[in-house]
């Protein structure tokens, strides 16, 4: 049964206003702002239908739960996303390509990561319930609409998982500093499972052996790891420009 959510942020309230105008309850925003954007986002969300509430800032605060809200908050109805991992696989039609975070726990990395994902055209995105964050309203705010468009499954036992996708004939390639191989060197034009994990902690020890390979982002300069969205975003739009290259 759907229930009700939060939604703050201008990109995260303007995505719904689009593609679910119908499943908002009501939109509140802050009367003090009179700039273009908020002139502009009241316009369409009035065209569009939505039950506008006037607020101050405490309120607004009170309602999203943080100060970040951008002067605007939506009371939506969650909508239905799939639950299971064959609910996903069986309905893509193409290739998969899927994202599995393992060990990402700020709400902000998780945000962004559905960011990439949904960008790159990944059709969901994976994670351990005992090592990740779940989806709230900073999630959604970060992620800029993707978390109402990608699939984020919390799973029980991840090593099991990717062992699922294999049975899929999903190639599950994991990231690591110490990987011989080089994501560029690596022919991603397959159904594929990107397993990245925390910045500075990596995989742990059985979610890498479970990978069928490991391979490294090419680090040029003084820094020794790219935070996990960045990174995401290498593999992810790599897949995706050898996907899409046209023939020689």
């Amino acid at each position: 049964m759907s229930s009700n959510k939060i939604l703050f942020g201008f990109h995260a309230v303007t995505v719904r206003l689009k593609t679910h105008p119908t499943s908002i309850s009501e939109i509140h925003y802050d009367t003090t702002r009179r700039d273009q954007r908020m002139r502009a986002f009241v316009d369409r969300a009035r065209d569009g239908g939505a039950k506008l509430i006037e607020s101050d800032d405490d309120r607004l605060a009170k309602i999203a739960g943080t100060t970040r809200h951008q002067g605007v908050v939506a009371k939506v109805t969650a909508l239905a996303m799939p639950q299971f991992l064959d609910d996903v696989i069986e309905t893509i039609e193409g290739m998969p390509m899927v994202l599995v975070l393992d060990g990402v726990t700020d709400p902000h990395n998780l945000g962004a990561c559905l960011r990439v994902a949904d960008g790159a055209g990944a059709h969901a995105v994976l994670a351990p319930k005992d090592h990740a964050v779940g989806l709230n309203a900073t999630v959604a705010k970060v992620a800029s609409g993707a978390a109402e468009t990608v699939p984020y499954l919390m799973v029980t036992n991840l090593a099991r998982t990717l062992k699922e996708l294999k049975e899929y004939d999903v190639w599950v390639v994991g990231t690591s500093d110490q990987a011989e191989k080089s994501i560029y060197d690596l022919d991603l034009n397959r159904p594929i499972a990107f397993v990245l994990g925390a910045e500075g902690d990596g995989l742990r020890q059985l979610t890498a052996k479970t990978c069928d390979e490991l391979v490294r982002i090419p680090m040029q300069g003084s820094v020794e790891s790219l935070n996990v969205s960045v990174a995401a975003g290498v593999c992810l739009f790599e897949a995706l420009r050898q996907r899409t290259a046209k023939p020689a």
